[in-house]
């Protein structure tokens, strides 16, 4: 594994393969790591790596305030994400890349097509993340973060965090920044000297920018429907990846090959060819 600075955070990358370049954005929530493509959920089953790096140079990477990658406490909206792995294809020198993301990645992938569509060659969206339950859900996760910096302060939350190993999804207390605090001292020394109240401000503007819609996030419908970027959609049946949200990407997306096939069918045998047979075609 390697390691680039992209926008002052490290981000830790790996390259497996060869052909054209696929950036994926992994999948996992708030734990989207590398190797979440290879244990997470339907991802393990599907076993997409043993796959695509036969065929396209895949750019796998830990996103930002995940896995061993860095982070900043900051607002963070879709377009920092997009910024990562803008980063990582220039640092690559990679002009055009396809894109790929699963669940949470599919919203940055979505946002990276609506801001930079001349570096897209295609999309592909894999269960992506959306739906009312997914929102509330989100949001519940933020409110109990919240409350318990409120009432306990960023040292106590600093604490916690290096008394387990769970994520902001299975201990929402200790909140998105987890991550760093555990991989880095210095961060969890900053982090717990923050201002209580511009931090409480900082995370609640985080949670309205990334989680304001029932549908999939990501980029605005007028945006996602201005562009002709060849797209492969995959849906999700399940509260955190609900059908509807695949089926609005489908809708706003023109052209998008919509693959209707429920969960239980996707398959080591029948999804990374599926995935293939669209990559090939497109490139």
């Amino acid at each position: 594994m390697a390691t680039v600075t992209v926008d002052g955070i490290e981000t830790h990358y790996e390259v497996r393969g060869t052909g054209p370049a696929l950036l994926m954005y992994a999948p996992g929530g708030f734990d989207a790591q590398i190797c979440k493509w290879s244990e997470l959920g339907v991802y393990k089953r599907i076993r997409l790596l043993n796959h695509l790096p036969k065929h396209y140079t895949c750019i796998l990477f830990d996103r930002r305030e995940n896995g061993l990658s860095g982070g900043r406490v900051e607002r963070i909206t879709w377009d920092n994400y997009v910024q990562q792995g803008l980063g990582l294809l220039d640092h690559l020198n990679i002009e055009k890349a396809h894109l790929m993301g699963g669940c949470m990645g599919c919203a940055p992938v979505a946002a990276f097509g609506a801001r930079h569509p001349h570096r897209v060659l295609s999309m592909i969206h894999y269960w992506p993340v959306g739906g009312a339950g997914y929102r509330i859900g989100s949001h519940q996760r933020f409110a109990r973060h919240l409350s318990f910096v409120e009432e306990n302060g960023l040292q106590v939350v600093v604490d916690l965090v290096l008394s387990h190993d769970k994520n902001f999804s299975a201990d929402p207390r200790g909140g998105p920044w987890g991550q760093p605090i555990r991989n880095s001292s210095d961060f969890a020394q900053t982090y717990a000297a923050l201002d209580v109240p511009n931090y409480l401000l900082t995370a609640r503007g985080m949670m309205s920018s990334l989680f304001d819609r029932d549908t999939a996030p990501g980029a605005e419908p007028e945006d996602l429907m201005r562009l002709d970027i060849p797209t492969l959609i995959v849906p999700g049946a399940d509260g955190f990846h609900a059908t509807s949200a695949a089926r609005y990407l489908q809708e706003c997306l023109k052209g998008s090959e919509y693959w209707d096939v429920a969960p239980e069918a996707q398959t080591e045998a029948t999804a990374p060819a599926r995935v293939l047979e669209f990559l090939d075609r497109v490139t």
